[in-house]
């Protein structure tokens, strides 16, 4: 029987911009298939936990690793980078491309993947996301909210039908912020059909109640650099711990507290 890695395991892992200490020594396991909310204040490093998963920027100091490969190099100088997939608060669609262009871009740079078989994958994750006949549009002429399922439909993009992991691991930054509670909705549906479609596991970075109840199976707080809790989705709505506390129902006093000017 193959032994399950985890998607993503932390040691000490510290991040610092000049002598501000955005993250400090961080532990973090997430397993495969798991389901995790990153919560906490503005300004508090959750997205940047995101982008060093990414391998957008690497730590300070400390060490990642993810599905088993430690994490030494950024993400485009890596021959073969794990399978994970980013989906950012704004859909970040590349304006003078078309919508098949913007879904199918890691493909179309794999010289073995015929033009066929990536109109026939664009397709598919297109409608996968509730999208059809949209592929020779450009983003503006799409809504906002049309944009946001286009950039979920990218994340359901394999970039390499030869990569063995078969979970990849799912980045949601603030999906939902600013939209409508029915939006939101929409949005967190689309989450989990994306995350059970993908068969992955993932993490999403929410201010937004009902984001993270709908779509996390475990949660996180932190602040000040540390993870201050963490326990179940259940234990989260019903803890009297202090951070969660005045999390969940946005108190002014409390443990956190904003950073004098």
């Amino acid at each position: 029987m193959k032994k399950s890695k985890h998607a993503v395991e932390t040691n000490n892992l510290s991040i610092s911009w000049g002598e501000l200490n955005v993250l400090n020594k961080i532990n973090l396991k997430l397993n495969e298939g798991e389901r995790l909310a990153i919560v906490g204040p503005s300004g508090s490093g959750k997205s940047t936990i995101l982008k060093i998963l990414a391998g957008l920027i690497l730590p300070t100091e400390g060490d990642l690793s993810i599905f088993g490969q430690k994490q030494t190099y950024l993400r485009l100088d890596q021959t073969n980078p794990p399978d994970v997939r980013l989906v950012f608060q704004n859909p970040a669609l590349l304006g003078s491309l078309t919508i098949a262009e913007n879904v199918g871009f890691i493909l179309q740079r794999n010289k073995k993947f015929s033009k066929k078989f990536i109109q026939e994958t664009v397709r598919e994750c297109l409608e996968e996301v509730g999208l059809f006949n949209v592929e020779n549009k450009l983003p503006n002429e799409l809504s906002g909210g049309m944009q946001k399922r286009v950039s979920f439909a990218r994340a359901l993009i394999r970039e390499d039908d030869s990569n063995t992991i078969n979970q990849p691991l799912l980045l949601f930054d603030e999906p939902t912020a600013g939209l409508d509670p029915i939006a939101s909705s929409r949005i967190e549906d689309l989450i989990n059909k994306t995350n059970n479609k993908a068969n992955g596991s993932s993490i999403v970075v929410s201010h937004v109640l009902s984001t993270i109840e709908r779509t996390s199976e475990k949660v996180v707080i932190l602040y000040g650099g540390k993870f201050r809790w963490a326990g179940s989705i259940d234990e989260f709505k019903e803890s009297d711990d202090p951070y969660v506390f005045q999390f969940r129902n946005g108190n002014l006093t409390g443990p956190m507290q904003p950073k004098e000017v």
